[in-house]
């Protein structure tokens, strides 16, 4: 089997005050684009439209079936949202982006990740595999969906986040996902949300 690297480099702005973490992206013939959550059904852009702009095809090009990764980019670095994930190097059991079918050979150091980005205030965990790695590697207790708990990391107070996945898969109106992630960001980004 097949160990896979991890295709994008961590997105870390300095002035990041929020990191998002997912499990691993899904294989490269299923992405619209160079950047996290790739997919096209994925709804992690239409959430961020959403919550940001009141738009949930705020950053879709859906002609191209595809993202505004510029300006996507240029969104994140102006609000301060960093994003990796909490695998380096897996491998795919199956073919598909299921957590369920990812063996993880190398979990990403997520303290060293954290240490880059001092103004960071809180992690958002978007899924299961994600949430699970996440709090054990900073040995918290894993909150409910749509919670958070918690913890003193390098003598800073954080907040996780665990939020629903984006991905079609699990079961909930991208609508309803939006609230979700919403209070994250109203934590955050106290004036600068539309919900």
């Amino acid at each position: 089997m097949e160990i896979e690297h991890h295709p994008f480099e961590p997105f870390l702005p300095l002035n990041a005050k929020l990191l998002m973490l997912g499990t691993f992206p899904p294989a490269e013939k299923r992405w619209a684009m160079k950047f996290y959550y790739p997919n096209f059904t994925n709804d992690m852009w239409r959430i961020m439209g959403i919550c940001f702009f009141g738009d949930k095809m705020y950053f879709v090009r859906l002609k191209e079936k595809t993202y505004d990764i510029d300006n996507i980019v240029a969104f994140l670095k102006e609000k301060g949202i960093a994003m990796y994930d909490t695998a380096t190097r897996i491998i795919r059991t199956k073919n598909t982006a299921s957590d369920k079918d990812l063996d993880i050979v190398e979990e990403t150091n997520l303290a060293e990740m954290v240490r880059k980005i001092p103004a960071c205030q809180a992690i958002l965990t978007a899924g299961q595999l994600a949430t699970t790695i996440a709090c054990r590697q900073f040995h918290m207790e894993e909150p409910q969906v749509g919670d958070y708990t918690e913890f003193e990391f390098d003598h800073r107070r954080m907040r996780l986040y665990r939020m629903p996945s984006s991905s079609r898969a699990y079961p909930m109106a991208v609508e309803r996902k939006a609230e979700a992630y919403q209070k994250v960001f109203n934590f955050l980004f106290k004036k600068e949300c539309i919900l």
